[in-house]
């Protein structure tokens, strides 16, 4: 008598179909900017299955459908745009923006009168730019009592923010950090065997995190700030956001404040306020 080998078999929801993945890559690019050509769909669907897990909905089509047809996008929308970000960060990444910022801007931002320093880190991931430019600025102007900084923090995932308010990091992601700087800023546990630290409470005090969306006509930024940080984020826009959200950023920036963007990209090609006075580094006309 034969016998039969059972042979598990997918759901046959168990992929995300074309159709879905559109839905899904144009309401992600009008919420965010962000693009998410096909060749991004094994990646989106890997980054979804976390979400039908924690929804408990069986299936791609069935997210989709609550989220389309059903209003689900009114509660949905944060935790799917925090699926599909990226967030990789380093401390002191791009060191040679650092260096550029306590060796000339922020010299200049001085001799143009301004007496505190607002610093916005706009796509500030799990916090190691803004805590980066706590440590540089803290060092730059702590012997000079007539001067101040603050750091505000912004990104668009809920997800990364509370990591970076909880401001603690793996002793990895330390490395970069130099020696004087870590043993100034950062807790290590008493228990050696610990592999987590914290940023001191010294830097933590300088540093104000929020959610915001880039893609917004308007950036609820109280007071315009004296420099800018947007790195890594415009290269996954097409122009017309790139212009968009530099349009914004610059308008948040006093005349004579200063535009950091990440090495890979360029502003110098869109009509902006703003000139070139350092490789990826920008001032406010």
């Amino acid at each position: 008598m034969a016998t039969h080998t059972a042979v598990a078999q997918q759901p046959l929801d168990d992929r995300l179909s074309k159709r879905n993945f559109d839905r899904l890559s144009a309401y992600i690019y009008k919420y965010s900017g962000i693009k998410m050509p096909i060749t991004k769909m094994t990646m989106l669907e890997g980054r979804l299955r976390k979400r039908l897990r924690a929804t408990g909905i069986e299936g791609f089509n069935a997210y989709c459908d609550y989220l389309f047809e059903h209003n689900g996008l009114e509660t949905e929308s944060i935790y799917l745009i925090d699926a599909v970000t990226t967030n990789k960060t380093d401390f002191f990444r791009e060191p040679k923006h650092f260096e550029y910022l306590v060796e000339k801007a922020i010299p200049d931002l001085i001799a143009q009168g301004h007496r505190q320093v607002r610093v916005w880190s706009s796509a500030c991931s799990t916090g190691a730019e803004p805590f980066t430019l706590a440590m540089v600025l803290h060092d730059c102007l702590e012997s000079k009592q007539d001067i101040s900084f603050k750091v505000i923090a912004t990104d668009l995932s809920t997800e990364v923010l509370q990591t970076a308010r909880r401001a603690i990091y793996s002793r990895d992601m330390m490395e970069p950090v130099p020696p004087a700087m870590r043993r100034k800023y950062v807790m290590e546990a008493i228990d050696s065997r610990r592999t987590e630290v914290r940023m001191s409470p010294l830097l933590r005090r300088h540093v104000g995190f929020g959610r915001l969306n880039l893609m917004d006509d308007n950036y609820p930024v109280n007071e315009q700030q004296h420099v800018v940080f947007c790195r890594n984020v415009l290269i996954y826009f097409d122009k017309p956001t790139q212009l968009h959200v530099l349009s914004r950023l610059c308008d948040c920036l006093v005349p004579g404040g200063y535009l950091f963007i990440g090495h890979s990209e360029t502003a110098s090609s869109l009509n902006l306020p703003i000139r070139q006075v350092a490789n990826t580094v920008f001032k406010r006309v």
